[in-house]
């Protein structure tokens, strides 16, 4: 028996499948079946209850594998005090984060950490999808929201203002709103996620809020799908500003509306367990927060942005 099969035990525990888990594991599936039957033979007994249907832990396996679970996390919390004692940056990091912000902002900020820490290796999953940790084998995702899970832990990034946004040349056609009640007669771009469609946009202004039901033409599952609709002219839409800051800066889009804001948001680093923060994700989030910090204060200077976003 080998100590990467109780990972593979564990995961085949957590999916009810041998074949599942393999995915989970970037492996074939009797590879992850033959450290199973290797488990077994060591210990003794079955760990599952196996049927041509299902597969389930059996009831030595509901006694044994908590205790495997436990061992795992104490070498892993064993071996992260060395590194963190030694300050030793390595490993994969295997990272979740959403369409727009990690294409266009956040990968090259990537490369950048890659060079300076050349033992970090790295997957990457682009999704505007929520993540799941276990499915998507993702170890940390940078994500807009805090943490809705009481189990995660997770790092504050940034406070992310939202714009409304749109070309000058949409505006030069189609006039521009001076109200968020004007809105109605001018086309959304939407973001649509698990069928839903975001088009109702809140606005405040000093103490008043207002509720808008936008119409239009399109919508798309992909940030950055709203976003290259935006930049060509076909209607408005509400970015996070640090999606739409080069853009902003460059002077292809417009903040329109900047005394009316849409609901803020917040940038976090989230993480599904306490092992998952290693030095390498510290590193991380210290380099997030200097680069974020670094595009709100342009948009700042720039007086797109109110400089209490920096605070």
């Amino acid at each position: 028996m080998q100590l990467e099969d109780l990972r593979v035990v564990l995961k085949v525990a957590e999916f009810r499948s041998i074949t599942a888990a393999a995915a989970s594991l970037d492996m074939q599936t009797a590879t992850a079946s033959a450290a199973v039957k290797r488990v077994e033979r060591s210990v003794g007994v079955e760990l599952f209850t196996r049927t041509t249907r299902s597969l389930k832990v059996s009831s030595a396996g509901e006694r044994y594998l908590p205790h495997c679970q436990q061992a795992l996390d104490m070498l892993e919390q064993a071996k992260q005090n060395v590194k963190d004692d030694l300050a030793i940056v390595d490993g994969e990091l295997r990272l979740g984060i959403s369409s727009d912000l990690g294409r266009n902002v956040v990968v090259p900020w990537l490369d950048e950490f890659m060079q300076t820490h050349p033992a970090i290796s790295l997957k990457v999953n682009l999704s505007d999808s929520n993540i799941d940790f276990y499915r998507d084998s993702v170890d940390i995702a940078l994500r807009y929201g805090s943490p809705t899970d009481s189990s995660m832990f997770g790092f504050k990034v940034c406070n992310v203002p939202r714009l409304l946004c749109a070309t000058q040349g949409y505006l030069d056609q189609h006039g521009t709103p001076k109200h968020p009640h004007d809105l109605a007669a001018h086309n959304g771009l939407f973001y649509q996620l698990h069928d839903i469609i975001h088009d109702v946009w809140d606005f405040t202004h000093q103490e008043n809020k207002f509720k808008i039901k936008m119409s239009g033409n399109r919508a798309g599952n992909d940030g950055d799908l709203v976003r290259r609709w935006c930049v060509a002219g076909k209607g408005l839409a509400t970015k996070s500003a640090l999606d739409v800051a080069a853009d902003l800066l460059a002077g292809n889009l417009v903040s329109v509306l900047p005394d009316y804001q849409p609901t803020y948001t917040e940038l976090w680093i989230i993480c599904p367990s306490r092992q998952s923060i290693t030095p390498a994700v510290r590193l991380l989030r210290d380099t997030f927060r200097a680069k974020c910090n670094g595009i709100l204060k342009q948009l700042v200077d720039k007086g797109i942005l109110d400089a209490g976003v920096l605070n």
